[in-house]
């Protein structure tokens, strides 16, 4: 059940990083019209239509995560504790930590994207740095779940 649960976090996770990474870089680097090639289409999406879904996708991710980190907290930090592998749980700290601040961000994120569309700076700064909480929880959770798989 772990097992599976933790797959479905990590599936979670990798369609919320695709849609926020996709968001991101077309709200900071916007297409201009007469642009052509794979990297000009990729900019011109519009970066409002991926808000419902990187709302939905991150709840989902910080739920199922909420759920697999009673078995992180049970059967995985006490072993990195008693080698004294302390990097390992710095990182999956860290990575609370981000999720934490970006659920908490959440509301203004959608709030720039739905209710205030023309406050770009808003809508940037929102997109940037829960851009940045998603890769470091993505990239701190692999970390984690690597060191652990080599104890």
């Amino acid at each position: 059940m772990t097992v599976t649960l933790l797959i479905l976090h990590g599936i979670f996770a990798f369609l919320l990083l695709g849609a926020i990474t996709h968001q991101a870089v077309t709200s900071v680097w916007p297409r201009k019209p007469a642009e052509q090639g794979f990297i000009a289409v990729y900019r011109g999406v519009h970066g409002h239509s991926y808000t419902n879904a990187v709302l939905i996708l991150f709840i989902i991710t910080f739920i199922l995560g909420g759920y697999v980190y009673i078995f992180y907290r049970i059967e995985v930090r006490p072993p990195l504790e008693a080698l004294l592998d302390l990097v390992p749980i710095g990182v999956f700290e860290l990575k609370e930590h981000f999720a934490a601040i970006a659920l908490g961000m959440l509301p203004a994120y959608w709030y720039y994207w739905k209710r205030k569309p023309e406050n770009k700076m808003g809508r940037v700064g929102t997109t940037l740095v829960l851009a940045f909480a998603v890769w470091s929880a993505f990239v701190g959770g692999h970390f984690v779940n690597n060191v652990r798989g080599l104890l």
